[in-house]
Formats: structure tokens, sequence, C-alpha cells
């Protein structure tokens, strides 16, 4: 009773960046014009306070809870997001071309930021993100990877800039090769970060194109839960047999945290994607459903945001937005090479 009468405070400060964020989201200029994600917006708005209001201590045990338990509620209700029979609709073609250009680029990810020196937990989080579905994906690939929170703020800055500048860019590129709206969608879905993003660039070319791009997603976004079941394997592993030190990190030893075999929400975020696609709630249900799991995943990014600083990002350097950068040409140049031998030229 006394600690959650204690983490009281920081929960009502996170849960308040959270509705700044979301009402932000809705702002129509920011949601026709720039297509700003709740998720970046509610991390923003926390790293803004911890840089420019430093909060009262007595908050730090509630952002603690929203940053771990809460976002990990929220990553298992993801799979409320999830209809499997949908991703039979596009084909094998289709599926195939998101298998291949995922797994080539979640593999060059990582091994890109450890070729920039960058820090082992830093890259997975930029690989993951890159790879699958951008803000969702380094959430939960945080919560068994277990990076500083400086390391989860700069993997979702650099992925949601690169997924912006693609909403502008893809129509552009599309229309210039002369895709179809099947072609673009499948290279939409395949390549491009967040959900919001490429929907928002599949209608620049049609409801087609929108169409395709929104399942094509779902396909990837279905990758999460082996991915992460990985790297909690891979945490695991380190963790019994000493992990090697990150490049350039310090020698100073600490305890490796504690990782379960297999972790609890992902085996909900399976069971629920499972409940969806056998289309038994209500449609207005689910809706309240995958409403309330925004807010959830919007406190939980706020607890993020309120642990990291701009200062903290700033010492970054170059590397981590090079690393992701470098990624998103070969996932995109990958991916549309595959959609246009697999899915046809038209």
């Amino acid at each position: 009773m006394k600690s959650a009468l204690a983490a009281l405070p920081g929960l009502a400060v996170a849960a308040l960046l959270a509705w700044a964020a979301m009402s932000l989201a809705d702002f129509p200029p920011l949601k026709q014009n720039l297509h700003l994600n709740a998720l970046l917006l509610v991390i923003l708005l926390g790293m803004l306070v911890r840089s420019f209001l430093p909060l009262p201590a007595a908050t730090q045990p509630g952002i603690r809870v929203a940053q771990r338990p809460v976002l990990r509620w929220a990553v298992a209700g993801l799979g409320f997001r999830l209809s499997l029979p949908e991703l039979w609709k596009i084909g094998a073609p289709a599926l195939g071309v998101v298998l291949a250009s995922t797994f080539a680029a979640l593999a060059f990810g990582w091994w890109i930021a450890g070729r920039l020196g960058l820090g082992r937990r830093l890259g997975l989080l930029l690989g993951v993100g890159g790879a699958i579905c951008g803000a969702s994906a380094v959430v939960a690939a945080d919560s068994v990877v277990q990076a500083e929170e400086k390391d989860a703020a700069m993997a979702l800055g650099i992925i949601t800039l690169f997924g912006t500048l693609g909403i502008v860019l893809y129509p552009l590129v599309g229309r210039g090769l002369g895709m179809s709206q099947f072609l673009f969608g499948v290279w939409d879905g395949a390549s491009l970060h967040e959900m919001a993003q490429v929907v928002a660039a599949g209608f620049a070319i049609g409801d087609e194109a929108a169409r395709v791009a929104t399942v094509v997603k779902l396909a990837r976004i279905c990758l999460l839960a082996p991915v992460v079941f990985f790297l909690a394997w891979d945490a695991r592993r380190r963790t019994g047999a000493g992990a090697s030190p990150a490049p350039g990190a310090a020698t100073v030893a600490t305890p490796a945290p504690r990782v379960a075999p297999v972790p609890w929400f992902l085996v909900l975020f399976v069971a629920f994607a499972a409940v969806n696609s056998l289309a038994w709630i209500p449609a207005k249900t689910l809706e309240r459903i995958q409403t309330a799991d925004l807010w959830l995943l919007c406190v939980g990014m706020a607890g993020v945001g309120l642990q990291t600083g701009f200062g903290d990002l700033r010492s970054a350097g170059l590397r981590p937005i090079a690393a992701g950068g470098l990624q998103w040409m070969v996932l995109s140049g990958l991916a549309y090479g595959l959609a246009r031998w697999w899915c046809g030229a038209g």
C-alpha cells in the first residue's frame, strides 16, 4: 500500500504528459501535415520537463513504475492490433518480401552499429526499431535489453526522424518510378517505420496502396514477438556467461539484470493477437481497447522521457544517426528490389 501511494505523484505526471501528447497528436495541423505520433510527442514532452523543469524526488518511484510495468502491459496490448487472417490476403510473395527484407535489415542494423562503435544495447534498440515497427519495437526490445533511458530516447528520436522523412519522400519516389498501388503498398509497408507513417505515405498514392501497406506492416509487426524472444534468450545467456562490455564502454563490472526465460508480456501479446484474430470482440469494444493501450504506451513512454534530458543526447554525436540512416537505406532498397522482383513490375 505504501509503495503504491509513493508511486502516485510520478504516475500522475506521466499521465498528464500522456494526455497532452494524445491531444497534440489529434490537433489538426499536426495530424494532417506533420503526422507526429503521440509516442514521439510524449517522449519529447518528457525530455523537455527533465531538461528545463526538474521534478522533485518524490516523483521518481512513479516514473519508474511507468517506465517498466506499465510499459510492459502496453506492449502486450499491441496484440489487439493484429489480425492474422488479414496477413494471408496479400499473398506469399509479399510476405516473402517482409521476411527477407526485415531480417536482412535487422542483421545489417546490428552489424553497422557495432562497426560505428555504438554501445551494444543502443545498437540492439536501433536495429529492432528500424527493422520492425519503430517506437513500439524499441519499447518491446528495451523491456528485455534494459538499456539506459537515454539510449531508448535516442533510438526513438532517430527512427521517428527518418520515418517522418519517408512520409514526404516515398510518394515522390513511388510516382517517379511509376509504381502500381500494390507495389508501392508492399514497399511502403515493408520499409517505413511507424504504422502512422506507412498509412500517411500510402494514402498519398491511393486507397489501394494504403490498404496493402497496412496489411504488409501488420506482417512486420508479427515479427516483433520472435525477435524479442530471441533478445530475451540472448540476454539470459549473457547473464549466465557474463556479457562482454560494449565497444568503447568502461570496463567496470556491473551486475547483469535478471531476465525471464519467456517474457510474460510477450506471451500475452501472442494471446491477445490470437483472440483478436478470432474476431470475437465487437468493433466498438476493440476500438476502446486499442485506445486504452495507446494511453498506456504514452504513460510508459513519458516515464522514459522523464528519465532523459536533451543534454544526454547531445553527447551521442552523429554515429547513432548514421547507423539509423544506413539501416533504413538498406531496408528500403532491399524491400523495393524484392517487391519489384517477387510481386511484379506493375
